[in-house]
């Protein structure tokens, strides 16, 4: 039953932010000893224990400001779900071991070693109620990127062989057969074939040359290939030469959210190297958020120099479209309420392309509360949706949502994230929600104009 659209969602008084603490548990990878795992992770924090890094752990002030902006904490009302609280063993190891008066914790034992029990008990905090969305470090009166830290947090974790399983076999898999969910070149070369003939559009795949590459994430492809049409049906108006590449296709980035540099790596060089093959100009991404950081933020840094291509969200590359006069669309005169996905809008910066979009097609956009780069994040984002053990405490996050969307009245909902949506998809059938959430680039596509 979905929240009533004026019981405030921050109320925890309510009822209806109960939850029950989930029973202990924490997965490993390997047979490896303690000892081991701990020795690995702790080499994993001291990489990470740069200038940035450093400047952070030594600003927090305790504030607990960024309590008030996570939706896991507001939800429960636990304080262990405080974000800077999730970083306590990467800056207990900080303030230990490399921290301008590490001698003095030490002699005084004023900071005790890490152990690898605390990293177990972490993984919780870490993975499972972590989104990695970032609107606690855009509340941070001291400017601390606490999402990034965490980030940099699960690098250790996973190295220490300490990342819930569910998330660390997508990674795998995406790895040894490039999707996490199995839409391998020959998966992807099949369905698109059956798409251009069961929707007569045309999808140009592995042109020696093109303008722009079009890449996917695997849940388009498996669970939302309308999305595939819809990319091609815009491709092919927009006048652009543009193909498909089944050397780099897949823009999901599990090694990144899993906390595996190495993976992470591998599955942005695919992209970048098939952009370079074709001699593309410009790289669109689908609507993935996590795609969007991994590549367009953290892709040079994976390449080791600047990109030589442009990398647009689709959101980004339709606005652009319509504002050059590329893409035309006949108006549609109907109320819409738009889900920002965290890693495009608040972490990302594109928060203005969809609402272009939107008053492009004439669309009444009616704001939620919190709405733009403050917007509330689904719940699922950060790897959280592939773990089960999290399912209740996501879902509690969710009644934000809910009640956010319910109380703008529109009879559309609209999100440019695939993951977001998966994530809503799954909310509407826990709670038996009555309202469905689309996809732009699909609205658009609907309403191209000759």
């Amino acid at each position: 039953m979905s929240a009533p659209a004026n019981d405030h969602p921050l109320d925890l008084e309510s009822p209806r932010f109960s939850i029950e603490k989930p029973a202990a548990r924490y997965d490993k990878q390997g047979e490896r000893p303690d000892a081991e795992r701990l020795v690995a992770a702790q080499r994993a924090f001291g990489r990470d224990f740069g200038r940035a890094a450093a400047a952070y752990m030594e600003s927090c002030i305790h504030c607990g400001n960024c309590a008030e902006a996570c939706h896991f904490y507001l939800t429960t009302g636990d304080p262990k779900y405080t974000p800077i609280w999730k970083l306590e063993p990467f800056k207990q190891a900080y303030k230990r071991e490399a921290g301008p008066f590490a001698w003095v914790y030490r002699a005084l034992g004023l900071k005790r070693a890490v152990t690898v029990e605390q990293l177990e008990a972490w993984q919780e905090l870490v993975y499972d109620s972590c989104t990695m969305c970032g609107r606690c470090t855009q509340i941070c009166p001291m400017g601390i990127d606490i999402a990034g830290l965490v980030g940099l947090a699960r690098h250790a974790m996973f190295e220490a062989g300490l990342v819930p399983h569910e998330l660390w076999a997508v990674a795998e898999r995406a790895e040894r057969e490039g999707s996490p969910l199995g839409a391998t070149p020959k998966v992807l070369s099949e369905r698109l074939e059956w798409l251009a003939d069961d929707y007569e559009v045309e999808i140009p795949v592995d042109q020696p040359e093109a303008e722009v590459l079009a890449t996917f994430s695997s849940i388009e492809i498996m669970k939302y290939p309308e999305s595939l049409v819809a990319t091609a049906k815009v491709l092919n108006r927009s006048g652009y030469t543009w193909t498909v590449s089944t050397r780099g296709y897949e823009a999901t980035n599990f090694g990144m959210l899993s906390g595996n540099v190495a993976w992470q790596r591998s599955m942005s060089l695919k992209l970048i190297e098939a952009a370079i093959a074709c001699k593309a100009k410009i790289l669109v991404l689908p609507e993935c958020g996590h795609a969007y950081s991994a590549l367009r933020w953290q892709g040079a840094n994976m390449l080791g120099r600047p990109l030589p291509f442009r990398v647009l969200h689709i959101s980004e590359f339709l606005a652009e479209s319509l504002r050059s006069g590329r893409l035309k669309v006949r108006p549609l005169a109907m109320a819409a309420a738009f889900h920002d996905p965290c890693q495009i809008s608040r972490r990302g910066g594109a928060t203005s392309a969809p609402r272009e979009v939107l008053a492009a097609l004439g669309v009444e956009l009616r704001e939620t509360k919190d709405a733009g780069a403050r917007n509330f994040c689904c719940g699922g984002g950060g790897g959280v949706v592939t773990i089960h053990r999290a399912d209740p405490l996501r879902h509690k996050a969710f009644e934000i949502k809910m009640a956010q969307l319910d109380a703008t009245g529109a009879e559309l909902a609209l999100t440019s994230c695939a993951n977001c949506r998966q994530t809503f998809d799954d909310g509407r059938a826990h709670f038996g929600w009555r309202r469905e959430m689309g996809s732009l680039l699909e609205l658009v596509a609907g309403q191209l104009a000759d």
